[in-house]
């Protein structure tokens, strides 16, 4: 049995390129980014009120494997989970029903490539999308960390993520918010672009609402250039 207490959304459009999907959001983050609007996940514990077991979210994905195309795996950071070579596993393999098994997205802020490698390293734990965030310049990820002095580690941790997403050979895509205020500019996407490379980079506009630091509401949504 697969143990975790997660957020669950049945059905999602949007979640996973061109596919029916449903989403499992894990509690728990090692960054602490102030525009992140999964502040329940980031800060509340697993335990909260709202949150379902896994088995049961696998229960539900398992009733509607008919009409499902997918799962995404997102958080929080799914990667902190340490079964999740198990979990999907279990979303690949085959259904009862007869039904091939799920394809697998995972979100990921890339700062574990150790598990990203390990997910790789095998058929049924591959994932068949991958999804990273680029959040800012690697250097300045101190800022996002809740109780670090540098970010030197993290910077070779992305570098390293994201060159194993590149060469996996797995449809992916590395996702930057165009963030209000300055925040995110063009020495943030100078630094970046090596980490993108030739790969799909796609840049999505800030909407303020329950923002994990709440300053970050009062600011306006921003637009895509």
């Amino acid at each position: 049995m697969l143990d975790a207490q997660i957020s669950f959304r049945k059905t999602s459009l949007v979640d996973y390129p061109g596919k029916i999907a449903s989403v499992i959001f894990f509690s728990g983050c090692n960054l602490r980014c102030p525009w992140c609007q999964n502040r329940e996940l980031v800060l509340t514990p697993q335990s909260a009120a709202g949150r379902i077991s896994l088995e049961h979210a696998l229960e539900q994905i398992e009733k509607r494997r008919n009409v499902l195309g997918g799962v995404v795996l997102s958080g929080g950071e799914p990667t902190l989970y340490r079964d999740l070579p198990a979990l999907i596993r279990r979303i690949k393999a085959q259904g009862k029903l007869g039904l091939p098994g799920l394809s697998v997205k995972l979100d990921t802020n890339g700062t574990f490539p150790a598990v990203l490698e390990e997910l790789l390293a095998a058929p049924d734990t591959r994932p068949d999308y991958i999804a990273m965030d680029l959040k800012i310049a690697p250097s300045r990820y101190a800022v996002l960390l809740p109780q670090s002095p540098g970010a030197g580690s993290l910077e070779a941790a992305l570098q390293k993520s994201a060159a194993l997403i590149r060469a996996s050979g797995i449809p992916h895509e590395f996702r930057s918010l165009n963030l209000p205020n300055g925040f995110f500019g063009p020495a943030d996407r100078e630094a970046l672009a090596p980490l993108a490379g030739d790969s799909p980079w796609n840049f999505r506009p800030f909407r303020p609402g329950n923002c994990l630091d709440p300053a970050w509401d009062e600011y306006e949504e921003t637009a895509v250039d």
